[in-house]
């Protein structure tokens, strides 16, 4: 097996960059560090090289970061959270991964975010406004698009991908490769092994099915009722029909009028490799 990498020496500070950042006295960052002078580091976090940090960052108390990583503007960090640390992988000897980070994050306490590995494409990355809650962890080499919301102790493996403003709720382990559609709804508790659909509601509670629409998540984000009432009649389609998924489809696609939504929902179904829960 390949020798684990040694965590990065942090140990010294940059006075320098202490000098010209908001840097509480116990912090540590690290004279590769690049820190916007209006951002603030709070007691005791530790800042490796080759991080970037963008304007107006927040790091409350007891935040490590280690890089290659790169965030972006108005981020938060809550105590203890461990960002862009080595992936828990393996087969990772130490490559040059990287972890990216968008803008107007807020990411909670206990949270961890690995780096990518190179046979995922060396990069994990997270979007722009998402929730991250508290001892939520996201593996090597996903990609949570904006808005998405992560409820506490969301576990998410490798290689997994979220869409924009999906939903994981607290204490769901989601296996990985799985794909999780834009604007769905996982409820709390429910393990994914499959690919959840667009649009969808999935949970536990109902023998881990999609059990509808996501409606009032769809009205909460300017959808109209014309949209919503297309999205509806191709979920008829595929969970309350006597059709098939292939049948389904087809019925999906004969139709002239079906909508950017329902071609979406199309192109997920048919791209999935693991399956989708209906």
């Amino acid at each position: 097996m390949a020798k684990r990498p040694q965590p990065s020496n942090t140990s010294q500070p940059d006075s320098r960059a202490q000098s010209s950042v908001g840097v509480h006295a116990t912090a540590m960052v690290d004279a590769r560090a690049k820190v916007h002078p209006s951002c603030k580091i709070g007691p005791y976090c530790v800042i490796g090289p080759e991080v970037e940090l963008g304007e107006g960052c927040h790091l409350v108390s007891h935040v490590t970061i280690e890089g290659p990583t790169k965030i972006g503007s108005d981020n938060g960090f809550f105590p203890f959270c461990s960002i862009g640390m080595a992936p828990q992988d393996i087969t990772y000897a130490g490559e040059p991964t990287r972890l990216e980070i968008g803008d107007h994050n807020e990411i909670r306490e206990f949270v961890t975010i690995n780096r990518g590995t190179v046979k995922g494409g060396g990069v994990t990355r997270v979007g722009s406004h998402t929730l991250v809650m508290a001892y939520t962890h996201i593996a090597h080499d996903c990609v949570i698009g904006d808005h998405v919301i992560l409820a506490n102790a969301a576990t998410l493996g490798g290689h997994i991908t979220v869409g924009e403003w999906a939903v994981v709720g607290a204490l769901c382990p989601v296996h990985h490769f799985v794909r999780i559609g834009a604007h769905s709804f996982i409820g709390g508790g429910t393990t994914i092994t499959r690919d959840v659909l667009p649009f969808s509601k999935t949970a536990a509670a109902r023998d881990t099915h999609a059990y509808g629409l996501n409606a009032v998540g769809l009205e909460r984000r300017g959808f109209s009722k014309e949209r919503i009432r297309k999205i509806h009649h191709a979920y008829k389609l595929l969970l309350a029909s006597k059709l098939n998924t292939s049948q389904a489809l087809e019925r999906m696609k004969s139709e002239p009028d079906r909508g950017e939504d329902v071609d979406m929902l199309i192109r997920f179904i048919e791209a999935s490799e693991r399956g989708v829960i209906k």
